[in-house]
């Protein structure tokens, strides 16, 4: 008859070393797993990397506003170019004559932060004899861009900066000191205008739009300028007469297009 002791279940114990290496190869197949699923991910989303989302059915529609502004600045170049054997001779008479128109635009009301020096080059001057080159002087160019907050006055502005010497005027411009309000004005113009045509042919063709999938806006205004080339400066010893400039009005026009869901 069995004793107690050897109806005992007996118990097995595995040593470590027999089951570490199935514990490998699980660990092994679920990173396997998991680099595969990421790698999977990765390549679909760098599919879409720098690309828009595409819809089978679209529709796209243009519109344009249009705004009726009065230019509030005039912005204007004035040039002097001066001429000598030297360069310290040619940089001292660009800068007298410069000095003058300075002084004529703050006697004629411009404040000096309305006044801002966008060029000044040195160029040699050449002189080609028998093959060869030697330089016989310097130029010196300097231009003065010029903000006018009283359009009232522009053309005495104008008669100013002749008489004080500049060689030439140009790029005479009206313009809107803050467009953005009749910029966005025009937008919205442009979009109702898009929108309305949206409707038009979306009845027309008997289809229903969706959701708004894409928009682009442009600038498409056309800036106002004259060019006026100043005789004071040209050697004569008085400048001609400038006629009254007539500012009239700026056009600001937008571009839009929308572009639908079809449903």
């Amino acid at each position: 008859m069995a004793t107690n002791d050897e109806k005992k279940l007996s118990v097995k114990i595995i040593p470590p070393h027999e089951y570490l290496p199935y514990i490998f190869v699980l660990l092994a197949l679920a990173l396997i797993v998991f680099l595969g699923v990421v790698a999977a991910k990765v390549f679909k989303e760098s599919q879409y990397i720098g690309r828009s989302v595409e819809f089978q059915n679209t529709i796209t529609v243009s519109g344009q506003g249009k705004v009726l502004a009065k230019p509030d600045i005039g912005q204007v170049d004035l040039s002097v170019l001066a001429e000598a054997k030297t360069v310290a001779d040619a940089v001292s008479e660009n800068n007298q004559k410069m000095n003058k128109i300075v002084q004529a635009m703050k006697k004629a009301g411009i404040s000096e932060d309305d006044l801002k020096t966008t060029v000044y080059n040195i160029n040699p001057k050449y002189q080609y004899t028998s093959g060869k080159s030697s330089i016989t002087g310097y130029e010196v160019l300097q231009t003065l861009a010029v903000k006018i907050r009283d359009l009232d006055k522009s053309s005495e502005i104008l008669d100013a900066a002749a008489t004080a010497g500049a060689n030439q005027i140009g790029s005479l411009s009206f313009t809107i000191d803050d467009p953005d309000k009749v910029k966005e004005e025009a937008t919205a113009k442009a979009i109702a205008n898009a929108k309305e045509k949206a409707g038009t042919m979306a009845q027309s063709l008997g289809i229903n739009l969706g959701r708004l999938v894409g928009f682009n806006e442009s600038d498409a205004s056309d800036s106002s300028s004259l060019y006026y080339e100043g005789l004071g400066g040209g050697g004569l010893t008085k400048s001609a007469p400038v006629s009254d400039v007539q500012v009239g009005q700026n056009e600001v026009a937008v571009d839009v297009s929308l572009t639908y869901e079809v449903k």
